[in-house]
């Protein structure tokens, strides 16, 4: 349990007091931090994974279930940031995996799974006649914005404040970051048809490509307006330019991503996280003439694109586990749990509420409904602190943002417990969440 309201009159207090009990509850934690500060910046290799005091070290994972390496046990609600889709012990995949193995790690060739994993990727999705892999959504994306320049034979790409397509191409609300590969780049507001449509129209003559979450990851989990999508769909197709949807994290909405639930095809798609099994895995592809520049044209290396664990991983992962049917059952899982922890915070009255799609969402602390993404204050930033430290300590862990992604196997049990628990954190931390200062 947490502490009583009268306890945290103040947000610094709460904070103060929260980050006490996450030190004194993860000293091996906070001792293998220390040590690997003296051989890697900032003590990790993985900029997310990293937040104050010290991130948690992680022992293992069974199911839907962590451990620490202090012994503490969670609820895994991260999910691997949607890559962790089939939880950590799923016994086809592991087998597999196990198989695949046995049979020799580095071939250095084509293979039967290779062909049978792309098969299965554009069987689901309408849009992808042709597919290529990679080892991450960051390449993916890096190669469906290569394709696109090289087919039109322009030069500008579009994207969106908040938007995020891998570790060198994201965007925060003020713009590209000093990570974002020097592609020259046009920015437009997210879900704002009428400026984005402009800047396409006025930039005809250059725009090779849109680049656009069907909803926003990092940047939220804001879900894009079908309007929007449709509008960039149809301005894109009369100025010659490629729409783009990066569907890394969406891909899990159906079996045939966002693109399918929605209704809307792009040029070309890019995905990554679970779709290998839990491997390593990326993949773009699309319209059946620009994926044809990788037949000769354009080359596209990459030791490990077709490596045998993710091709046999993925083609168990999609062909035998995620199915149309378990993808539906989950979309619907996802979108109750985020019903009903509106419900509670809406009762409650608190400037809090969780925005999303399907088995992913992410709080915030300002009033619904938030259409693009913003600059958080101060007081949201030390908020997000508070419920990530106060979750750590109720045995639930998730993204240190605020946002969850469901995994198969998570006990539906363990989702009722965290809308408790959700719910106690928004009475008990009443006090600092009345007034959210800030607008949608």
């Amino acid at each position: 349990m947490l502490a009583a309201p009268e306890s945290n009159s103040t947000l610094e207090s709460s904070l103060l007091d929260a980050r006490s009990r996450f030190i004194a509850r993860h000293p091996r934690s906070a001792e293998l931090h220390s040590q690997a500060r003296t051989v890697m910046p900032g003590g990790n290799t993985r900029s997310v994974l990293y937040y104050q005091p010290f991130p948690i070290a992680m022992d293992k994972g069974e199911g839907s279930t962590l451990w620490d390496i202090d012994g503490n046990e969670f609820v895994d609600l991260c999910g691997e940031y949607t890559a962790g889709l089939f939880g950590h012990s799923e016994s086809r995949i592991h087998a597999a995996v196990h198989q695949a193995m046995t049979q020799g790690l580095n071939l250095a060739a084509v293979g039967r799974a290779e062909y049978e994993f792309a098969n299965l990727i554009c069987a689901r999705f309408p849009s992808m006649e042709l597919v290529r892999f990679t080892n991450s959504g960051t390449e993916a994306n890096l190669l469906a914005l290569t394709a696109a320049r090289v087919h039109t034979g322009r030069d500008m790409i579009l994207a969106f404040p908040g938007g995020y397509h891998g570790g060198v191409l994201l965007f925060t609300p003020q713009g590209p970051s000093p990570v974002t590969v020097p592609f020259p780049f046009l920015l437009a507001d997210y879900n704002d048809t009428d400026s984005a449509t402009a800047v396409i129209e006025q930039n005809r003559d250059r725009l090779a490509a849109v680049i656009v979450e069907p909803m926003l990851g990092s940047g939220g989990c804001i879900p894009a307006e079908i309007s929007f999508l449709k509008a960039l769909r149809e301005a894109t197709r009369e100025a010659g330019a490629l729409l783009i949807f990066d569907e890394v994290m969406t891909s899990r909405m159906s079996d045939g991503g966002l693109q399918k639930r929605l209704g809307i095809n792009p040029d070309l798609t890019t995905l990554g996280k679970y779709m290998a099994g839990g491997m390593s895995f990326g993949a773009f592809g699309g319209r059946a003439d620009v994926m044809s520049l990788f037949e000769g044209r354009l080359s596209h290396a990459g030791t490990f694109n077709n490596n045998v664990l993710s091709m046999a991983a993925g083609r168990v992962a999609l062909g035998e586990i995620f199915t149309k049917e378990v993808a539906e059952e989950l979309y619907v899982r996802g979108e109750r749990l985020r019903t009903a922890l509106n419900d509670r915070l809406t009762r409650l009255g608190v400037a809090m509420h969780f925005s999303g799609v399907g088995s992913v969402a992410t709080a915030h602390y300002r009033a619904p409904t938030i259409r693009r993404p913003y600059s958080p204050t101060a007081q949201e930033e030390d908020l997000r602190e508070l419920f990530f430290l106060d979750m750590v300590q109720t045995g639930f862990y998730l993204a240190r943002r605020g946002m969850f992604a469901l995994s198969l196997p998570v006990l539906q049990s363990d989702l009722d417990r965290f809308v408790d628990a959700v719910e106690n954190f928004a009475s008990t931390r009443r006090g600092v969440l009345e007034s959210d200062g800030a607008e949608p």
